[in-house]
């Protein structure tokens, strides 16, 4: 066993001073985006949550302003911290649609996913084709051969996928759509995922 380094302590600390907050988020993140908590609800009060999690109260607090910050909750005084309606929700918030892939979103949610998809994504390449670097044109060729080699099926293979589209977002050299790189991505990753769970996918993706 490698011997206890002084800092690691306070490393370890810190880290789980992050990966907690984050974990308590996800939790309550997935349970909201797939119903079983739905608008209105209103959470547990924070010393109350604390305690039932056996997480300190600073811990569930951070936890409660990452939710808040993606439009998942709203907090006000004297009605408590309610889940928020869909429609303030930040549905492109890459954890966000991450949680969305840990249950089944509805049919209509995909639907307007892959429109959004439609609209973004021919307008990125074309002025991705205009503008790319050889640099960017290289990662690209090399994102379609991992895809060729792995296929949709593997994670290394949808994974590839997932830099293909950050890349061609990045080659428009529009910053709006370079910042839209994340959640564009993810929403690949999650209608690929879907499905692909549903049904073999019909085309070649390369």
């Amino acid at each position: 066993m490698r011997p206890t380094a002084a800092g690691d302590a306070p490393r370890a600390k810190q880290k789980a001073s992050v990966l907690i907050p984050a974990q308590i988020a996800g939790d309550i993140g997935a349970k909201i985006v797939s119903g079983r908590l739905k608008p209105g609800t209103v959470l547990d009060g924070e010393v109350e949550a604390s305690g039932q999690r056996n997480v300190s109260r600073s811990a569930y607090r951070e936890a409660v302003r990452i939710l808040r910050a993606k439009g998942l909750i709203q907090s006000r005084t004297n009605t408590g911290t309610r889940v928020s309606a869909i429609e303030d929700w930040h549905l492109l918030d890459p954890d966000v649609l991450g949680w969305m892939c840990s249950h089944d979103p509805s049919p209509q949610l995909l639907v307007d996913l892959c429109e959004l998809r439609i609209m973004v994504e021919p307008e990125a390449a074309a002025f991705a084709a205009q503008r790319r670097s050889q640099r960017q044109l290289n990662d690209m060729e090399d994102a379609l051969r991992e895809m060729e080699r792995e296929t949709l099926e593997t994670t290394d293979g949808r994974s590839a996928d997932w830099q293909f589209h950050r890349t061609i977002l990045a080659a428009s050299q529009n910053a709006f759509l370079a910042t839209l790189g994340s959640s564009v991505t993810a929403a690949v990753d999650l209608s690929t995922f879907f499905k692909q769970r549903t049904r073999r996918l019909s085309r070649d993706a390369v």
